[in-house]
């Protein structure tokens, strides 16, 4: 989804600011993000073993993840960044080892590519290297790779040891980590949702930087967009960016209240997976 050319011209942008892509959207941390940031940096900063950051289903975890593995990329870190959907343990080990920059080999048994991983881990921790494991979408990750995870966390628990583990899940289903990996975690980090204010000056940051007016959204219109979006990132997104759509087929010089309303209802009415309420 995003904003057609056609549409895009109607409010001057120069691209889609709402674009469900990450790249070229406006990147907009509030107060409690950059807080959860800092927290998440202390952990890779002290190296600590494991990390976990809890949010809302599209509440921006994942955006904070490509921060922060960019930001200790950057500063000469090693950074494996991988969602846990559906991965079984020799996926999560290879995957692990491959982006550590390991060479595994497919098809290799399971404690092949425990070793493979394990051994890049012992030589980047030689090297006196950061080493960021980030594993998003934790609580959808098959039990075998959760105990591999567990593993990792024990296996690298000496004073030398360079390795911090991130795990990423929904607030309401951290159980499903387990009480081995929970009771393990040294900092939770919650990441909350917008606030009003929040949520106005992202939108009004993401339309300035693609290159439109002032005012486009009423004020009352973004009032609106939080109160249905619940101030969850992906919602506003979504609504933010049909509210667009709409707003340039009917011509409309703002986007009011109203108009907001309208997308929502349509959102609202469709598959259970397009949007979920608030």
């Amino acid at each position: 989804m995003g904003v057609a050319a056609m549409d895009r011209s109607h409010w001057g942008l120069s691209r889609s600011p709402f674009a469900n892509s990450t790249a070229g959207r406006c990147y907009y941390l509030n107060p409690s993000g950059e807080e959860a940031f800092a927290r998440l940096g202390f952990l890779v900063e002290e190296r600590r073993r494991l990390g976990l950051l809890l949010g809302e289903p599209g509440g921006g975890k994942s955006t904070l993840l490509a921060r922060l593995a960019a930001d200790v990329t950057y500063d000469g870190g090693t950074v494996a960044d991988l969602s846990l959907i559906a991965v079984n343990a020799e996926e999560l080990l290879w995957q692990a080892a491959a982006e550590l920059g390991a060479n595994p080999t497919a098809g290799d048994p399971t404690f092949l590519l425990w070793r493979t991983l394990t051994d890049r881990i012992a030589e980047l921790r030689y090297q006196r290297t950061s080493t960021l494991l980030l594993l998003d979408d934790a609580h959808r990750a098959s039990p075998e790779a959760l105990a591999i995870v567990e593993r990792l966390v024990h296996c690298e628990s000496t004073p030398e040891a360079t390795l911090t583990i991130v795990l990423a899940a929904n607030f309401d289903t951290a159980e499903r980590l387990g009480g081995g990996l929970l009771a393990a975690v040294d900092l939770r980090v919650d990441l909350a949702p917008w606030t009003e204010l929040d949520t106005a000056q992202y939108v009004q940051r993401a339309l300035a930087e693609a290159g439109a007016n002032e005012g486009v959204f009423e004020a009352a219109a973004l009032t609106r967009l939080h109160e249905l979006s619940g101030g969850i990132p992906r919602r506003v997104n979504q609504l933010a960016d049909l509210a667009l759509l709409a707003g340039a087929g009917q011509q409309l010089e703002h986007i009011d209240a109203s108009t907001v309303e309208a997308v929502y209802a349509e959102l609202s009415a469709g598959p259970a997976a397009a949007f979920v309420p608030a």
